[in-house]
C-alpha cells in the first residue's frame, strides 16, 4: 500500500450560502485549515460532505476548485459513488484525470435487494468504462446508511479481477469485527475505519488510518493519536479522541459538526445543511457546545452570531 493513502483523512463538510448554493470560499478556507491542522488528506464529497445531496456539476466544481487552487491531488480522495452508473463514471474519470490518489466509491444504494453478482457487475462496468490503470478504488462500506454493503466474497472477486485498482476500503459499519475480518482476509487493502474511535485498535490490527467525520472539528488531536500509536501515551490519546467523538455523535452528526464549525469560524452560515438534513435547534446546539467545553474543547474564533 503506497504511503500517501494512510493516516487521518477528513470527509470535508460542505458549507452553503443563505440561498442554498455551495459557499466555495468557505470550502477552500476549511480545506486549508484541515491540512494545516495535520489532516493527511481530504476525502471530499463523502457522507459528511452531503455529497448525495449535491448535483454532479456541484461535485465536479468542488473537485476542480481545489485543484485550481493548488491542492495536492495526492491528498484528495473524492467520493465518486452514485446510484447512476453514468454519474459514477463521469465523477470517477474526473478524479483520475485530476491525479487524485484514490476515489471513495459507494455501492449503488437505492435498490436494496441486490446481490453480490449485481454489485460486481456495477463495479466491473465502472472500472472498465473509466478504463485507466491509474484508477484506485476505495470501497465505501456504510450499511447503517446505504444498507447495501460489501461482503468478503464480493471484495475477493473484485480483487481477483482488478488487482491493485481495488486499493482499499472505508469501513463505516461501526462493527469492528467486520473491519478486522477485512484486514485479515485482504492484507493488500488499505483499510480505514470510519471513526477515530477505532483508530488505535485498527492500526494495531493492520489498518492504515481512519477517515472520520469528526476530523472536521478535531483533526489535530486525531492526528496526534495516529502519530502516537506506538508510544506509551497511545491509549490515553485514543481515550481522549473517543470521548470527544462520543459527545458529537450523541447529536445528529452532520448538523452537529456544522454547528461547531459555525462557532469556530464565526460564520453562522456554516450551520446550514441541505434538505432533507436540518440544522440543530438552538437548545441542542447549546447543549453540544457546553458538553464540548466541559471536555476541554477550545472553540476558537467565536465571535458568536447566534441564530
Amino acid at each position: 500500500m503506497s504511503m500517501p493513502c494512510a493516516g487521518v483523512w477528513v470527509p470535508v463538510a460542505t458549507p452553503f450560502k443563505a440561498d442554498g448554493q455551495v459557499d466555495r470560499s468557505l470550502f477552500l478556507e476549511h480545506c486549508q485549515h484541515l491540512i494545516d491542522e495535520g489532516a493527511d488528506g481530504l476525502a471530499i464529497l463523502g457522507t459528511t460532505s452531503e455529497a448525495n445531496s449535491l448535483s454532479v456539476a456541484e461535485r465536479l466544481d468542488l473537485l476542480n476548485l481545489l485543484i485550481e487552487n493548488g491542492a495536492s491531488p495526492e491528498q484528495l480522495m473524492p467520493g465518486t459513488g452514485s446510484c447512476s452508473i453514468a454519474d459514477a463514471v463521469q465523477l470517477t474519470k474526473a478524479a483520475v484525470s485530476a491525479g487524485c490518489v484514490g476515489t471513495l466509491v459507494l455501492p449503488p444504494f437505492y435498490y436494496k435487494a441486490v446481490d453480490d453478482e449485481s454489485l460486481f457487475a456495477y463495479f466491473s462496468e465502472l472500472i472498465e468504462r473509466v478504463g485507466d490503470d491509474g484508477l484506485r478504488v476505495f470501497l465505501y462500506h456504510i450499511p447503517p446508511i446505504a444498507q447495501v454493503g460489501f461482503s468478503l466474497n464480493l471484495i475477493e472477486r473484485l480483487l481477483k479481477r482488478y488487482g491493485s485498482i481495488i486499493a482499499g476500503l472505508k469501513d463505516s459499519s461501526g462493527d469492528f469485527k467486520n473491519t478486522l475480518a477485512v484486514i485479515e482476509a485482504f492484507p493488500s487493502l488499505g483499510v480505514f475505519p470510519g471513526s477515530e474511535s477505532f483508530l488505535l485498535d485498527g492500526l494495531r490490527a493492520g489498518a492504515v488510518g481512519c477517515i472520520t467525520a469528526t476530523g472536521n472539528i478535531n483533526a489535530r488531536a486525531i492526528k496526534q493519536a495516529y502519530l502516537g500509536a506506538k508510544t506509551g501515551s497511545a491509549d490515553s490519546l485514543q481515550a481522549a479522541i473517543t470521548r470527544r467523538r462520543k459527545i458529537v455523535e450523541s447529536f445528529p452528526l452532520i448538523p452537529a459538526i456544522k454547528a461547531v464549525l459555525a462557532r469556530r469560524y464565526g460564520e453562522p452560515t456554516w450551520r446550514l445543511t441541505r434538505v432533507p438534513l436540518m440544522p440543530l435547534d438552538q437548545q441542542r446546539e447549546s447543549n453540544l457546545i457546553q458538553a464540548l467545553r466541559e471536555n476541554g474543547y477550545a472553540i476558537s474564533g467565536e465571535n458568536v452570531h447566534e441564530h
